[in-house]
């Protein structure tokens, strides 16, 4: 199945709000999304990320045939490291194990290191999510190390693994 990235758009607030409603992909998620996700907290999310510094934020909608599928973003750091940009994504249940987050990952990476003066992008999966690891060992990123006691998510302290890819010259 083939995937394309795209900016969003205000009338793919309903896909999302389908998408993110499911406490299975809020598991691998850091804090801060409601649950229940209503189709407003889609469309308050989709404003802010049209509204956003594009210097700084560079969020996208995974699509399958121009249908939302996922989300994916890359967010720059500050201060000394203003070359570096931290990763975040998903895609629904139902797409899973089919290769659309590699594909949506590798788009997004592409863009920002063609487009931006990034030299590496990051990602902290939580160390039990075995599936995101894999995507981003796909894709060339290179595992750094485990940070160990690193979060506190439903009431467990968990670690999170470091991942990297950097711009090659």
């Amino acid at each position: 199945m083939q995937c394309h990235i795209r900016q969003w758009r205000i009338e793919d607030a309903k896909a999302l709000f389908l998408l993110l409603n499911n406490k299975k992909i809020l598991e691998n998620l850091r804090d801060g999304l409601p649950y229940p996700y209503t189709e407003n907290d889609a469309k308050d999310y989709i404003q802010a990320m049209l509204s956003s510094d594009s210097y700084k934020v560079f969020a996208f909608a995974i699509t399958v045939d121009d249908e939302v599928v996922g989300s994916i973003g890359i967010f720059r750091c500050e201060n000394i490291h203003f070359r570096t940009a931290e990763l975040g994504y998903y895609v629904g249940e139902r797409y899973w194990n089919q290769g659309i987050a590699s594909q949506a990952v590798k788009q997004a990476c592409q863009y920002v290191f063609n487009h931006t003066d990034i030299i590496r992008i990051f990602a902290e999966p939580f160390s039990y999510n075995i599936a995101s690891c894999r995507v981003l060992e796909k894709v060339g990123f290179q595992y750094e190390g485990t940070l160990h006691k690193n979060a506190f998510k439903n009431n467990n302290i968990i670690d999170m693994k470091m991942y990297a890819l950097v711009k090659e010259k």
